[in-house]
């Protein structure tokens, strides 16, 4: 079971998410063979497992030394971040994901529907039966209701040219953060600590999304397709549009809104010019900025946690640094 290559460094961490992983294997048991099987092959499609890694990782702060419960609250993170990476293909009309076919390129929407809502069950399967607190199964409603109202938003936002910065950070905020938030306090809260401290993982969990979502879309301009696993401007397109473009239409926005009026119309030539557009504006540059703010944000929240006896807060460090310092 091959693990994404940052983890070696690792190697207590990667011995967890590869158990995790594991349980994630034993928990599917469908049927239908077919379907199962795709849902393994996303499992194992080159995910970096950072939410559950942050979900272990804060594990260790608490008194509650318990590794089959760790593993087991890591593996229904990454279920329900799977679950929603489904129905976002769904979404999105998406036939690749990581360079692989999706679920529902592959077998249709009616059958990613309910690989997806399978997921969804195999997550709260786990948490009802390794959470010891009804506040963490609270927690994880809560948090599929935020994400579900970022994704709502960004749908409600498609091809509006008058979406602002914010508009932008409360649907991230839903979509991406809300699940590293929640990975964050789970681990905590579920091993021990008290509510004030997983508040304080929370917080540093939503900063940590806030920046990886914004590196992301700065990287849609940065990279080209085949780099990314997925297309460029396919969000333009369906008009979805993320902060490198946001920031570019406060200054070209003389030059833009002729090719998005176009809306689903936009031809190729069309992207490949709000691309140029985007890039050579200060877009990036000012994108990348509010990335290194939440980035600063949350070294300086792990900073101030507590030393451990392991290198828990070292690792912590380390990671954020590396996957919001990525270039690809």
């Amino acid at each position: 079971m091959k693990l994404h290559s940052m983890w070696q460094e690792y190697p207590a961490l990667q011995a967890d998410l590869s158990a995790s992983l594991q349980l994630m294997e034993k928990s599917l048991k469908l049927k239908n063979k077919e379907v199962e099987q795709a849902i393994l092959s996303m499992i194992h499609s080159g995910g970096k497992l950072l939410r559950p890694a942050y979900q272990l990782l804060f594990s260790a702060y608490g008194s509650d030394k318990d590794r089959e419960k760790a593993v087991a609250l890591a593996a229904s993170i990454e279920m329900l971040h799977t679950a929603s990476l489904i129905h976002d293909d769904i979404v999105d009309h998406a036939d690749t994901r990581r360079k692989l076919p999706t679920i529902r390129s592959e077998f249709g929407n009616d059958v990613a529907v309910y690989a997806g809502d399978y997921l969804f069950v195999c997550c709260f399967k786990l948490m009802a039966d390794y959470a010891s607190s009804m506040k963490s199964l609270q927690m994880n409603s809560r948090s599929m209701e935020k994400i579900l109202a970022g994704e709502l938003g960004q749908m409600s936002k498609r091809y509006d040219l008058s979406v602002t910065v914010e508009d932008y950070l409360e649907n991230i905020r839903g979509k991406t953060a809300e699940l590293f938030a929640l990975s964050c306090f789970i681990g905590a809260y579920e091993s021990g600590t008290s509510l004030r401290f997983a508040n304080q993982a929370r917080e540093i969990g939503e900063a940590i999304g806030l920046a990886f979502q914004i590196m992301d879309d700065v990287l849609d301009y940065s990279q080209d397709a085949t780099a990314l696993g997925k297309p460029v401007l396919e969000d333009v397109r369906q008009g979805v549009y993320s902060l490198p473009l946001l920031m570019a239409l406060k200054n070209d926005r003389q030059q833009l809104l002729p090719l998005l009026e176009k809306q689903a119309a936009m031809t190729e030539a069309d992207t490949h010019e709000v691309y140029r557009i985007v890039q050579e504006s200060a877009g990036i540059d000012e994108a990348k900025k509010l990335a290194a703010d939440y980035t600063k944000k949350a070294l300086q929240a792990i900073q101030k946690l507590p030393e451990t006896k392991d290198e828990t807060k070292t690792y912590l460090y380390q990671i954020t640094a590396q996957i919001l310092g990525r270039q690809n």
